[in-house]
């Protein structure tokens, strides 16, 4: 059978496709102790990078770097990698070299 072509993917009104970086599984506490990705905790917002927006999706470009709630989105796997789509309107923040006015905190 004949491989299809590759396509390009455009992402429709409001909605943002991310991807959470690989290494986000574990994480540390302030004291030093490995909390491995199985452990879950309640209502923790994630950090991923945006691949790309909608039209009409305003305060978000590629490249940012935008805090969600893991429970709103909907998973895609595309040509193997996987990826998450988001509207704008459940992004919490975005960490961006372009932001302003910050809060003074960076990442």
């Amino acid at each position: 059978m004949a491989e299809s072509p590759k396509q390009a993917i455009q992402m429709l009104a409001d909605r943002v496709l991310v991807q959470i970086p690989h290494g986000d599984g574990e994480r540390k506490s302030r004291a030093g102790i490995l909390i491995p990705a199985t452990a879950q905790v309640a209502r923790r917002l994630a950090w991923a990078e945006v691949v790309a927006v909608g039209p009409h999706v305003r305060a978000v470009k590629a490249c940012d770097q935008v805090l969600f709630n893991p429970e709103d989105r909907f998973e895609v796997e595309v040509q193997g990698d996987d990826y998450l789509i988001l509207r704008e309107r459940d992004i919490h923040a975005v960490a961006s070299e372009r932001v302003a006015d910050g809060t003074g905190l960076y990442l």
